[in-house]
């Protein structure tokens, strides 16, 4: 008799233990379906690069379902420097974004002036790390993207960075910041030297301006940008079309 009581108690707890963990799931489902459902909103802040017309802005958007709101606030001619100095990234932090993406690099570099240039070994990264403090303080998290590259290929066929400094610059600051990051650069150099020079030009804004881009260099160029994105931001992948 004492044998029958004990398994009837060792089915009754196997049986609770079955629906407690059913219990569980279904609630675990339903939170992560709950975050998927919430609308969000994405801030792009950048150089003309990341605009809508002649950078991956709008293909990027576009690859995003209609919960997610994407921002465009990137000024063409824009650094790190004028972007922040100008108060360009006053509105984007009003925008209360739930994400801000940072991308430049291009116009920090020699001969832009001094009220654009910045070192990629001090004054790139110290304005990096104010856009990422100040994206922190309103609740919103940064990730940050190393430049696009200039499509300058060589006598070998492949392309010369020229961005290098400002890339690795960004990746450092990344890593000792703990933001998630985005190496576009490398990304983008390897696929241009994979599809070749004529190929790469193809994509070129106007005939010889290898730096932006036209609607098939943004498609491009957007897709390398998901790729990464479902490597350091799943939550936001997760939203992709």
């Amino acid at each position: 008799m004492a044998i029958k009581m004990d398994m009837e108690v060792n089915y009754m707890k196997i049986f609770l233990a079955i629906i407690i963990m059913f219990v569980v799931a279904i609630s675990a489902n339903a939170c992560v379906s709950n975050v998927h459902e919430k609308n969000i909103t994405i801030v792009l802040v950048g150089d003309s690069t990341v605009t809508d017309d002649v950078g991956w802005g709008k293909a990027f958007a576009d690859r995003l379902n209609d919960k997610v709101k994407v921002l465009n606030f990137s000024k063409k001619g824009s650094s790190s420097k004028s972007f922040y100095n100008l108060k360009y990234f006053v509105p984007a932090l009003k925008a209360k974004p739930d994400y801000i993406f940072i991308q430049f690099g291009h116009n920090g570099q020699p001969g832009k002036g001094p009220d654009r240039e910045t070192d990629p070994a001090t004054t790139y990264r110290d304005y990096l790390k104010i856009y990422i403090n100040e994206s922190r303080k309103i609740g919103a998290t940064p990730i940050l993207i190393s430049s696009v590259t200039r499509r300058t290929f060589g006598k070998d066929g492949k392309v010369k960075p020229s961005l290098l400094p400002w890339a690795k610059a960004v990746k450092a600051v990344a890593s000792e910041m703990k933001v998630p990051f985005i190496d576009l650069h490398t990304a983008s150099v390897n696929y241009h030297n994979k599809i070749g020079k004529k190929a790469s030009m193809a994509l070129n804004a106007e005939p010889k301006d290898n730096t932006h881009l036209n609607k098939k260099g943004a498609e491009a160029i957007a897709n390398l940008v998901v790729i990464d994105l479902k490597q350091v931001a799943p939550d936001i992948a997760a939203y992709l079309k």
